[in-house]
């Protein structure tokens, strides 16, 4: 029964999360005996992308609250940069105490926005996202580097505003989901991931970004080597410019789904890094 891999996948998965969790926490009870950092433990804001939703980060979340952080994971709306990072930003101003901004792809976009103006905002950190600088969108950047599958997997519908305005929306085919996606995840997951997907809008994907907050706060980058949605050449150039601390590993896109430990300690090392 346990061999087989329907219940092998989540057996593991909550394994790794309760031997990270118990490593974490034996990690802060010895460090009693040190001098305790100021204030309080940040919040660590997650911020999904295109093609998914919040529930992308539970485990990671999971490993964070048991580790003593506040965790907040707000509906990215995925209509355009401009109006996405000012909702996010509404996000952080009602968050008293520091913040630790992480985000996966499309939401590296962003947190990259979101986080202009807001002093309480430590560190940004990538999850194989997008880190772009001035005018650049991430359309442009998955497709500066070879690699990315998603163009030639995208289908588009068009949708109607009240006002008659018209938007295109854009799908990953179901039959191409867990390829282009979350290879490295069962397809009886990616085939529910691939019903659920919330779309990325033409205009928030081809958007171009504002002044990027990497280049005045600290940054983290999780790079996922096996990546058809952003090739790992353009996360590479990107972390470079904004002068991040790298960790690489083999993964699909969904780095922060099919390997939650990872995610989850490159945020605790933005968090040991900024206090």
């Amino acid at each position: 029964m346990i061999n087989s891999p329907a219940v092998t996948r989540p057996f593991r998965r909550l394994l790794t999360v309760l031997i990270v969790a118990a490593a974490v926490v034996g990690g802060a009870v010895s460090a009693q005996a040190k001098p305790a950092p100021s204030g309080p433990k940040p919040t660590v804001v997650l911020v999904h992308g295109a093609f998914a939703d919040a529930s992308g980060f539970n485990d990671t979340i999971a490993l964070l609250q048991r580790a003593g952080f506040t965790v907040i994971a707000p509906a990215n709306q995925l209509r355009d940069t401009a109006g996405d990072a000012a909702y996010v930003s509404s996000v952080l101003s009602t968050i008293e105490g520091p913040v630790i901004l992480a985000g996966h792809s499309y939401g590296g976009v962003v947190i990259t926005n979101a986080a202009r103006g807001h002093a309480n905002v430590r560190a940004l950190v990538y999850l194989g996202a997008f880190a772009p600088d001035k005018g650049e969108s991430a359309i442009q950047l998955a497709n500066q580097f070879p690699g990315s599958e998603l163009g030639t997997a995208l289908v588009a519908r068009p949708w109607k505003m009240p006002n008659g305005t018209e938007g295109i929306d854009g799908y990953i085919d179901p039959a191409r989901f867990r390829a282009v996606f979350a290879a490295d995840l069962p397809a009886s997951e990616t085939r529910l991931m691939a019903a659920t997907q919330r779309p990325g809008s033409v205009a928030g994907l081809s958007g171009g970004s504002g002044e990027p907050a990497w280049k005045t706060l600290p940054s983290w980058y999780l790079i996922p080597t096996e990546d058809k949605v952003i090739p790992p050449a353009a996360q590479r150039f990107m972390a470079e410019r904004a002068g991040s601390k790298v960790r690489e590993i083999k993964s699909s896109h969904v780095v922060m789904t099919s390997h939650p430990a990872a995610a989850a300690a490159t945020i605790l090392a933005a968090y040991a890094g900024t206090r």
